[in-house]
């Protein structure tokens, strides 16, 4: 009798001590949430893994919750990338009578990007480069023109048919005596076989992945990734956008079928600072010793307002202030007629979602285009979420049918417009390493506008009373998709 009581009273010594040390660790951590001073949202929903998972949420915490890890990582790099900016003569191209063709509310856009960015560009073309096979071909071409130097910068690259490639142009090109610098993340393109990169080192091609992370297990650097795209020849012709290096970029892949995505040659001024994020990020990797005025031809176009201005803005951790998304916000409430967005992940904070709305509510032509087909199950079930109380508000969302779109555009009253490798969503605002590019009444928008009514074309529009009455299985599945939204 007497060991029972000593079990029964060990057993609950135990339960005591692990529920006090359970209670003290959610306080402990929630009081740390709550110092870092977050978004709300992002608040509630880490206390909610905490009280539900406490072990769980330790985890992922450690994984992808600090803040404070993330401006401690990226101090260095932020300090580097302000010199190296500071250390190029940028030219100062008059803005103020580009900005009064404007209404009020778009050269505050302007006046925001500047302040957050750097200066537009007024001498500068842009082209659109409608899906995979003719944005490769435009990279291919401009690749084998190179004479000085290739800087190629990837989130995801593969080693199928289009890597292989891609793989042997560069090694001829290294070969032929131009410098070539290749730098892919070291998550995205995780299943790039060590046989791909080792090949083209010894061909003499400088390999370097961004942000290596060597055990992923409790390691936060696996939650911030560099998603640009970039491609840089000679200083003179830039590429950035939505398409990485793979198969399934040129619609190979049986699942997806055809691939619509949009890329944007650039060439002119504006290059310069497409190769001065690419130097930036590749400095911060290597430490290599680079004389950054042999990369930065001086631009031969002639600056000339009319023809409509370009402005090349990245964003990431490293940054003190979310600089796409702010943008992005700035662009939307500035819309007087129209708002068309593009995005292949929609998981939007309170500010855009507000915006969006008050737009729609406003009487503007809001419209979202996103995939009808998931490439991630969670990201897609959470962007449904937000889709009642759009709907509601009059904006109209159209799913893409024709395969899978991974496009990423913003375009506002045909006059200014944003290309590049931000989604509409939290990671991209707030964890990725991304860069866009802004137009100011280029005669590219125009392209993107047509383009995108073609896309319309092929995409079923959600009707609100049949979305309303979706199955109840669908609605739980992206609530509890959407209670983890914040931390995707």
């Amino acid at each position: 009798m007497m060991q029972v009581l000593l079990s029964i009273y060990l057993d609950f010594t135990i339960v005591k001590y692990f529920s006090v040390f359970l209670t003290m660790s959610i306080i402990f951590f929630s009081i740390v949430i709550f110092l870092e001073n977050r978004n709300p949202t992002q608040t509630v929903a880490w206390l909610a893994v905490f009280s539900s998972v406490p072990f769980l949420g330790f985890v992922f915490y450690l994984m992808f919750g600090r803040n404070y890890r993330k401006q401690r990582m990226f101090r260095k790099k932020h300090i580097a990338d302000m010199k190296t900016a500071q250390s190029i003569a940028e030219r100062k191209l008059a803005t103020v009578e580009f900005m009064k063709t404007f209404s009020h509310e778009k050269a505050n856009v302007m006046k925001l990007s500047r302040r957050l960015g750097n200066p537009i560009s007024f001498a500068s073309d842009t082209e659109v480069l409608t899906n995979g096979e003719i944005t490769f071909q435009e990279i291919k071409a401009a690749i084998e023109k190179a004479e000085h130097h290739i800087h190629l910068e990837y989130y995801i690259v593969r080693h199928d048919t289009l890597g292989q490639k891609l793989k042997e142009l560069l090694i001829r090109k290294a070969k032929e005596g131009v410098e070539v610098r290749f730098l892919f993340d070291d998550v995205g393109s995780g299943a790039l076989s060590s046989a791909y990169i080792k090949e083209l080192s010894n061909n003499g091609v400088q390999t370097m992945s961004f942000n290596p992370v060597r055990m992923p297990i409790l390691n936060s650097k696996v939650n911030f990734r560099n998603h640009r795209k970039i491609v840089v020849v000679d200083g003179e012709y830039g590429f950035v956008g939505g398409l990485n290096i793979g198969d399934e970029y040129l619609g190979k892949d049986e699942y997806f079928g055809f691939w619509r995505d949009t890329h944007l040659k650039i060439t002119g001024e504006a290059v310069r600072r497409l190769q001065i994020i690419f130097l930036q990020d590749w400095l911060y990797m290597s430490n290599e010793k680079i004389e950054l005025e042999n990369y930065l031809p001086v631009c031969s176009t002639a600056s000339d307002p009319q023809h409509g201005g370009v402005q090349i803005i990245a964003s990431g951790p490293d940054k003190r202030t979310t600089v796409i998304k702010d943008i992005f916000f700035s662009m939307i409430t500035s819309a007087q007629k129209s708002v068309w967005i593009a995005s292949p992940y929609f998981i939007p904070d309170e500010d855009i979602l507000t915006g969006l709305k008050i737009a729609a509510l406003s009487g503007v032509d809001v419209r979202l285009l996103v995939p009808g087909i998931a490439d991630h199950k969670i990201p897609f079930h959470a962007s449904r979420s937000y889709f009642p109380v759009l709907l509601e508000a009059g904006v109209k969302i159209y799913e893409y049918a024709e395969g899978f779109m991974h496009s990423k555009i913003i375009i506002v009253d045909g006059e200014l417009a944003s290309i590049g490798t931000a989604n509409m969503d939290m990671r991209s605002f707030h964890l990725n390493f991304e860069v866009n590019a802004f137009l100011y009444q280029t005669k590219s928008i125009l392209k993107l506008q047509e383009d995108y009514m073609q896309d319309v074309e092929n995409s079923n529009q959600i009707d609100h009373e049949e979305f309303h009455n979706r199955a109840y299985r669908k609605r739980i599945f992206e609530s509890l998709a959407r209670i983890i939204s914040p931390l995707l």
